[in-house]
């Protein structure tokens, strides 16, 4: 390995850390919806490393059509810039949409009270409507069963999104040693961006979701898709009108 690729690769590894602290869409939509669907540990490194993989993997596969086809650096850049913004506003109508949607449930989640009577004995107890609730009942007690059975397209909007989004800093570290035909370190450069990427965010991402779910919401906990979305709304904002 020569020291034009040490260069590169160490490049590589410092730009790939700051780009993935610096751009808040890489972390913080994983976060909050770990909080807000109650995804595992494990779902959640799942999805993070898939859609970091789906992120990083978009800019090499754009890179190597851009060396087949003789596309010049700049308009590389270019198209990943468009790409960016797509990506940037895909993320403010996915959070808006399921800031609204949280809100919706939120009120059909409301807490509410029941007032039974058994002979002389009267009693109230609260629930919320947040599963579909089957209620029975006999003289002496009630048994509430809790049945759920939903779609989630949730992680697949996610995936998209991410696909979408480029990573600009590479095209460039990944150009130059294909313009050297040195496809060996081409390969290296990539790697060491793509796992500097990968393990950031994934850092950042199990770091601060542990620590959100720990975290009492309380009366909060129905409103958290509603936060969730906003949150998502609020880093998509931050990517179209202060380039984070």
């Amino acid at each position: 390995m020569n020291s034009e690729i040490i260069l590169l690769s160490t490049s590589a590894a410092a730009i790939g850390f700051a780009h993935t602290i610096f751009g808040p869409d890489h972390y913080i939509p994983f976060i909050v919806m770990s909080k807000a669907r109650k995804w595992s540990i494990w779902k959640t490194t799942l999805l993070t490393l898939v859609c970091g993989f789906g992120h990083v993997g978009s800019s090499i596969i754009l890179g190597i059509i851009g060396i087949a086809f003789g596309i010049g650096v700049s308009n590389l850049e270019r198209l990943e810039g468009i790409r960016g913004n797509i990506a940037a506003w895909l993320f403010i109508v996915f959070g808006f949409a399921y800031f609204l949607w949280g809100l919706r449930r939120a009120y059909i989640n409301r807490p509410h009270k029941h007032v039974h009577a058994h002979g002389s004995l009267i009693h109230e107890h609260e629930h919320d409507h947040d599963h579909p609730l089957t209620v029975q009942a006999d003289s002496s007690k009630h048994e509430h069963r809790h049945t759920t059975n939903k779609a989630n397209i949730t992680p697949w909007i996610l995936f998209t999104i991410f696909v979408l989004g480029p990573c600009e800093p590479l095209i460039p570290l990944f150009i130059y040693p294909a313009s050297q035909h040195n496809i060996p370190g081409m390969i290296w450069v990539s790697a060491v961006f793509t796992v500097i990427t990968l393990i950031t965010m994934l850092t950042m991402v199990l770091v601060f979701s542990t620590g959100l779910k720990a975290l009492p919401f309380g009366k909060l906990e129905r409103y958290t898709h509603a936060i969730a979305g906003a949150t998502i709304l609020l880093s998509g904002f931050a990517i179209v009108f202060l380039g984070l």
